[in-house]
């Protein structure tokens, strides 16, 4: 899991990417918490799905 420190560091470096590459790093998030098989995501990969998802909507909402 994704320690608070850890959360804080990823929403900075999220910011400061440009929309292209943050969709990009949302492509990868996305596919790497996908269900294949009986594979479940681990709690960090869906922190960052997360993460990655609401920079997204926030600069939607500008």
């Amino acid at each position: 899991m994704l320690t608070e420190d850890d959360l804080k560091k990823l929403r900075d470096t999220l910011a400061h990417l440009s929309v292209s590459a943050v969709q990009d790093f949302y492509e990868r998030a996305y596919r790497d918490c996908r269900f294949v098989y009986k594979r479940l995501p681990t709690p960090r990969q869906i922190q960052t799905l997360v993460q990655v998802w609401k920079q997204l909507w926030k600069w939607r909402q500008e």
